[in-house]
């Protein structure tokens, strides 16, 4: 199959359990709960959504026919960083020889295009793989780690992984209805909208009251970077 990519771009993971840490995002097209245009959010199921996931004209996109095409691109992005480090001054033992290579799929939903072999090749090119996913359709086997982000009104049918992160409050997808799914962490991110403050709020007295939850905050946004 071929692949359509909104964008490919180096990073800090922002959210959840990985925050902090480097990574090549690789940003499909498509999501099966949402176009991803205006003029259809108000039927998507996921209307809180606030990532351009439409089309293939983002930074590195485009359609790429094989899955070793992919991975490789996302190799160069990552090598690429290491050579900018390299050159802005840093030692090149503190750059890229000792961190692991490390791909986050998202969308969009990219679990309708993460297949066999799109993770075999990013497995030959060295790279632990994440995916963010809505949970809505079955994965395929080898992703490293599976971040679900359930949505009120789609059924969540991957229920394992290595974190859950729920956007909060949603009404229909409140956080008891997932407690007991088995997934190594859990988290609670506040809805960003223009009730942003009072979701902050209420994610942190829930996050108090529920130790079983971890607060979860969008640090991109915050650093103001990609």
């Amino acid at each position: 199959m071929s692949y359509k990519i909104k964008e490919i771009f180096y990073t800090l993971q922002g959210e959840g359990a990985q925050t902090g840490r480097a990574a090549v995002f690789c940003r499909f097209t498509g999501c099966n709960l949402w176009t991803g245009r205006e003029k259809d959010r108000e039927k998507a199921i996921c209307q809180f959504c606030d990532t351009d996931f439409v089309g293939t004209n983002g930074l590195n996109g485009g359609r790429f026919k094989t899955a070793s095409e992919v991975a490789s691109k996302v190799n160069e992005i990552w090598e690429l960083r290491g050579m900018e480090a390299i050159v802005g001054g840093l030692n090149p033992s503190m750059s890229s020889k000792k961190a692991k290579k490390y791909v986050v799929c998202t969308g969009g939903e990219p679990a309708l295009q993460l297949d066999k072999a799109l993770v075999a090749a990013f497995h030959a090119e060295g790279f632990e793989i994440a995916i963010e996913t809505n949970g809505t359709i079955p994965l395929v086997e080898g992703i490293d780690w599976v971040c679900v982000s359930p949505k009120a009104g789609a059924e969540v049918v991957v229920l394992r992984g290595s974190e859950l992160k729920l956007v909060f409050p949603q009404t229909g997808a409140e956080p008891e209805l997932f407690s007991d799914l088995e997934f190594d962490n859990f988290y609670i991110q506040p809805m960003d909208s223009a009730l942003s403050d009072v979701h902050k709020k209420m994610a942190l007295d829930f996050c108090l009251q529920n130790p079983q939850w971890k607060l979860s905050l969008q640090t991109h946004k915050i650093l103001e970077i990609p």
